[in-house]
């Protein structure tokens, strides 16, 4: 079987490409030109070059290729997707349709037109299985009572705002909300909360409870780290079984060093 990976940015595509090689499978890729880095064409089996609005030309791509399932790894950033974004006219359509004008619906759609042309979209975890962390706390430093209770709250308030589509990090302190996500992305939303209480910031990002694993998984990384070590986080919640820590080994490690906890919540 042949398998496809639409590629954004960042190093999903690349740890997908990886857990693929080493499970011996064959993928063809379409690269977002707007996103992906140009070093997925060593790695790839075969590299299809598309405009982010450029649906049909994907497609065309993937059943010559003979693609049968397609794993959607790596962000594609919002403001990109609705607002510079030149569909042709299979995207045209598809946009047309869409009840609200969010990445959710949008992916949903594409996802249903891969469907109509024989090609499965599936979760975007498929060969990452090992990333994914079990329930726990995954450094050597416990969260403190401060840093518990900031986790609590941001899971009650995840759970009030889980149906508005909106990001999926919370910024913490204090039992107070400093920051939501909304399309500037996680980095953004901590150094924004960073910039309003600068510090013993409880960071949550949280898959919704009933999320779509075939697209936009959370995921965490060193990057994440650095980025809460400036802006004056001490914690990290994330959900487990649901979110990709990338490198995690070394994720963890520098979490240590910086003493930064990372604990890891079910969601239901």
């Amino acid at each position: 079987m042949k398998f496809g990976l639409i590629a954004g940015n960042g190093k999903f595509p690349f740890m997908v490409l990886e857990g693929a090689r080493q499970a011996g499978a064959h993928m063809a890729v379409a690269a977002i030109r707007e996103e992906t880095d140009p070093a997925i064409e060593s790695l790839a089996d075969s590299v299809k070059w598309v405009g982010i609005g450029q649906l049909g030309r994907m497609i065309r791509f993937f059943k010559d290729e003979g693609v049968e399932k397609a794993i959607m790894a790596g962000q594609v950033k919002h403001v990109q997707i609705f607002s510079r974004a030149v569909p042709d006219a299979r995207m045209l359509k598809v946009l047309l349709k869409l009840p609200r004008r969010n990445t959710d619906s949008l992916i949903g759609a594409i996802a249903a037109e891969l469907h109509g042309e024989g090609i499965e979209l599936v979760d975007s975890t498929y060969f990452l299985q090992d990333s994914l962390p079990k329930p726990g706390v995954l450094t050597r430093r416990q969260p403190d009572k401060h840093e518990q209770e900031d986790i609590q709250y941001g899971l009650e308030i995840a759970r009030e705002i889980q149906g508005l589509d909106l990001g999926q990090t919370i910024v913490v302190r204090g039992k107070a909300c400093v920051a939501i996500e909304a399309m500037e992305g996680t980095d953004e939303t901590i150094l924004r909360a960073g910039h309003l209480v600068k510090r013993r910031l409880t960071v949550v990002k949280l898959a919704k409870p009933n999320q779509d694993m075939r697209f936009d998984v959370p995921v965490v990384g060193v990057p994440t780290l650095t980025t809460m070590a400036k802006a004056g986080a001490t914690c990290l919640c994330i959900s487990a079984g649901k979110t990709l820590m990338f490198d995690r080994d070394e994720m963890i490690r520098v979490a240590n060093e910086k003493k930064i906890v990372i604990v890891a919540v079910d969601v239901r």
